[in-house]
């Protein structure tokens, strides 16, 4: 793919996924846009193993947006930075199709591993604000994460997975995207947990008056009893 082609396309994704954008040369001003154009440049210079060039266009992409992503990066289509700031992305990360991330999210390593110390996302990805998915782990297609999730670990395809550390709190079906691909559609597990919570602790209740009234039946049919006698 061209010089012009990789600018067309991100124009027409950041259109697609961003609902502020008026026109399409608001694009060339967007931290996305800018990244992603120096990123493409820098990849090719990795993979004919030009490293510093490569890394010097990567920082200089780093000093305009605040988003970096190693040139070692494997980013597929569709791939969109929403606001951006914060972001990186580290050199064994693999990223599908249709990839979303939200400011602040890490694809990072653990400091403990060596080869492939990235995760590797598959497509039609979303994950919120300030997430980290660390280490070698894959996270399998038409996954959300939550805003300030961490994730350490594998995730199947189809999952929603929120908190620290991170945890599927949803399965759809694995083969389609979900329906909500934003950072507000989450189940609460707090809530739901609590909700249960409340639901046994009503149930213990009622059984519990239940179990007075029918004591208190015995006692008074054995008092009638002996006051017969």
């Amino acid at each position: 793919m061209g010089f012009i082609s990789d600018i067309k396309e991100e124009i027409g994704i950041i259109r697609e996924r961003d609902a502020a954008i008026h026109s399409s040369m608001e694009v060339f001003l967007y931290p996305s846009f800018k990244v992603m154009i120096l990123y493409r440049m820098a990849h090719k210079l990795y993979l004919k193993k030009h490293y510093f060039m490569a890394r010097w266009i990567s920082q200089k992409g780093v000093r305009k947006t605040g988003i970096e992503i190693h040139p070692g990066a494997r980013i597929g289509k569709g791939f969109f930075i929403d606001h951006g700031s914060g972001v990186i992305i580290g050199e064994t990360t693999i990223i599908g199709d249709n990839v979303t991330l939200y400011q602040g999210v890490t694809l990072g390593g653990t400091g403990k591993e060596q080869g492939k110390r990235h995760p590797t996302l598959g497509n039609n990805i979303m994950i919120g604000a300030g997430a980290k998915v660390l280490g070698s782990c894959t996270i399998g297609d038409n996954c959300k994460i939550g805003a300030g999730s961490v994730v350490l670990e594998d995730v199947p395809s189809g999952c929603t997975v929120v908190g620290v550390p991170g945890r599927v709190v949803k399965r759809v079906n694995p083969n389609r995207p979900q329906d909500e691909m934003d950072q507000i559609h989450f189940p609460d597990p707090v809530k739901e947990e609590l909700t249960a919570l409340q639901h046994s602790n009503t149930e213990l209740t009622n059984r519990l008056i239940d179990l007075e009234q029918k004591v208190r039946l015995l006692q008074r049919s054995e008092r009638e009893k002996e006051t017969g006698r």
